[in-house]
């Protein structure tokens, strides 16, 4: 059974209302508004609590940063991907995130975090290759974890590839990509894929892109850690998509009119 641990990753799990939640420990010495305010939800949501000395909560969260509670989750059960590529009701331009091998946790629990922020319709993650979604994910999301939409898949070409199908760009972020990300046109179906901690996206990832956009650096440094650069580019997509629902473009930016398969080869 999955332990997630802190006041708000807690909160946000109850919030969910997913179903995955067993029960509560929280700690006998910790009376607090903070704590009572999650007591309440989880008797809204009619969640078992237990009262537990603080340093058993510590020996099964394996920290002692739980703030005294702790949530025991039932086995998570992962989307599809056909799941995530069903039409939305409103019709809006679908927005997700494809992540190739990204294995630190706390990164992983970043980019879940911010995807959520910036309205993520959800997230494709490799079996291989992927930091699990742990307690440590949870935590660093900030409760995250149990909103957004998560697609576990065998083969991230092969469903990149299906994304394609389906008429959604796919656009990855590589330091020696062009154009600048900024540049490129979100107010579409697309997915942003981005690689691996240091080394970036796989080769046959990166030739699977219709486009590989880049961060433009004014320092000594050539690129960003991958939580920070993809929070930027998440942020830009949120801006353009919102300013096309306002006004809509007139035709695609001139980059994304280009007629070749992908930048892979660059």
């Amino acid at each position: 059974m999955e332990v997630l641990y802190g006041l708000h990753p807690v909160e946000e799990a109850l919030r969910a209302g997913s179903g995955r939640l067993d029960r509560l420990a929280v700690a006998r010495e910790r009376r607090d508004a903070k704590l009572e305010h999650i007591l309440s939800l989880a008797r809204a949501a009619k969640v078992r609590v237990s009262l537990e000395p603080r340093e058993q909560l510590t020996r099964l969260a394996k920290t002692d940063a739980h703030q005294g509670v702790l949530a025991f989750l039932r086995e998570r059960e992962f989307l599809t991907l056909e799941d995530l590529l069903v039409p939305p009701l409103d019709g809006h331009h679908r927005f997700f995130l494809a992540l190739d091998g990204v294995e630190d946790p706390h990164n992983l629990g970043a980019l879940l975090r911010t995807a959520d922020g910036a309205g993520v319709d959800g997230v494709i993650l490799p079996e291989r290759r992927s930091a699990p979604i742990t307690a440590t994910v949870a935590k660093t999301s900030a409760g995250a974890s149990e909103h957004i939409r998560i697609a576990r898949v065998t083969n991230l070409v092969r469903s990149l590839e299906q994304m394609k199908k389906a008429n959604i760009w796919v656009v990855g972020l590589d330091e020696r990509g062009t154009p600048d990300y900024n540049d490129f046109d979100f107010a579409t179906d697309c997915v942003l894929v981005l690689g691996r901690e240091g080394a970036g996206l796989h080769d046959l990832v990166k030739k699977t892109c219709d486009h590989l956009l880049r961060i433009p650096m004014a320092g000594q440094v050539s690129s960003l850690n991958v939580s920070v650069a993809g929070a930027v580019v998440m942020y830009e997509a949120m801006r353009q998509r919102r300013s096309s629902s306002v006004q809509p473009k007139a035709s695609p930016a001139p980059a994304v009119a280009k007629k070749h398969k992908g930048l892979g080869s660059f």
